[in-house]
């Protein structure tokens, strides 16, 4: 038993490099095979081997799956983190449309993209990064609630400037939400447009701070990047 979890958990032994190299490989397939699929007037041949492919990296997907519930020190706790839950999403839409065609069904097979999220457990810097939001999640979940009070204030302030001129754009403050949020965001789409010169202004000074809304977490992210390097470093 400690020789498999020693296999399928991501060690620095040659069978664990051996047996994850094949699995990001097969996921890599599985991406590359679902887009081909989207393809109009596929042949007939190809999409039937296509569909062979599928089943084939399914159940080795779901024997991996099995795995590494059998391997796990604690079951439920794989089976509910976020790795367990994204190995589960790979291969259950295979088993719900199974043999059906239903167009209300298909919807599951988005499901499918998740596999590109289990490359993820192999990458030491996506393992780093997750350290880093660790490392500032206080400070994160500070500056999401104020970005939250911004945009309610962005959408209420464009509210009252564009609607008497603007009525059917800018019908409420609910209504101003996405000028708020594009704008917040320096996306700016121009579905929405202020005329009036206060509505101008008002934009001016969103932008500015939406700049800033965007450069803060990325200076938060990259110092505790650098932090979880240096922890690294020195262990």
């Amino acid at each position: 038993m400690s020789a498999l979890k020693e296999i399928v958990e991501y060690r620095d032994t040659r069978g664990s490099k051996v047996f994850n190299g094949f699995i990001e490989i097969l996921i890599i397939i599985s991406i590359i095979s679902f887009s081909i699929q989207t393809l109009p007037d596929l042949p007939g041949k190809t999409r039937e081997f296509l569909n062979v492919l599928e089943s084939v990296i399914v159940i080795i997907f779901t024997l991996e799956y099995i795995l590494r519930i059998i391997v796990a020190d604690h079951k439920l706790k794989y089976i509910f983190s976020f790795y367990g839950l994204i190995d589960l999403l790979a291969i259950l839409p295979f088993y719900i449309t199974a043999g059906i065609d239903l167009r209300a069904l298909r919807m599951f097979r988005l499901f499918r993209i998740l596999r590109a999220f289990k490359l993820f457990r192999y990458s030491k810097a996506i393992t780093r990064f997750q350290k880093a939001l660790k490392l500032i999640k206080e400070e994160l979940i500070v500056f999401f609630l104020a970005t939250c009070f911004m945009l309610f204030l962005s959408a209420v302030g464009i509210y009252y400037f564009e609607n008497p001129v603007q009525p059917l754009a800018f019908k409420s403050v609910f209504h101003s939400f996405w000028w708020a949020l594009v704008t917040l965001t320096t996306v700016g789409y121009g579905d929405m447009i202020p005329i009036t010169v206060g509505g101008k202004v008002f934009t001016f000074i969103i932008l500015m701070i939406g700049l800033a809304i965007v450069a803060v977490p990325t200076g938060l992210i990259t110092s505790a990047i650098s932090r979880t390097k240096d922890y690294e470093e020195e262990s």
